[in-house]
């Protein structure tokens, strides 16, 4: 069974993001990156099946703050405007230019957890896998 980080479909890496604006955050789903994903075993006549999801996705955000998101997010849609995501969301309140790079360091963490059974036994377990991206947040300024 291969367990994977998150599949970070929103921030992305090329986004330009602005101080103040709601920025929804999800992640692409399949086996290996949220689940379920299901495998057994067989040894000795025993089978153990397992299966695992993704019970939640905790996302550093790179300016200080942490946001815990108990599924994968919701895609942005255009017809939103500048609402804030129903499911995982954030807001900046600063730009990146002083973080290295110019961009701050976003970590999501996934925290896998697997239930299994086989031979008369069963249980569960848990996995963390990380995933990563540098998300550039700028600042609109009116000018007169």
């Amino acid at each position: 069974m291969l367990l994977r980080g998150p599949d970070i479909a929103s921030p992305r890496t090329a986004g330009k993001y602005t101080v103040g604006v709601p920025m929804w955050m999800w992640v692409n789903q399949s086996a290996e990156t949220f689940g379920p994903n299901t495998a057994s075993a067989s040894a000795g006549g025993i089978t153990v099946t397992a299966t695992a999801r993704v019970s939640k996705v905790v996302w550093q955000m790179g300016d200080g703050s942490s946001v815990t998101c108990n599924g994968p997010g919701t895609p942005y849609q255009a017809s939103e405007g500048m609402a804030e995501s129903p499911t995982c969301g954030h807001v900046y309140s600063k730009t990146s230019a002083g973080a290295k790079n110019g961009k701050f360091p976003v970590t999501a963490t996934s925290t896998w957890t697997i239930d299994w059974q086989g031979g008369g036994a069963a249980g569960q377990l848990t996995e963390i896998r990380q995933s990563n991206v540098q998300v550039a947040i700028g600042e609109l300024q009116v000018v007169r």
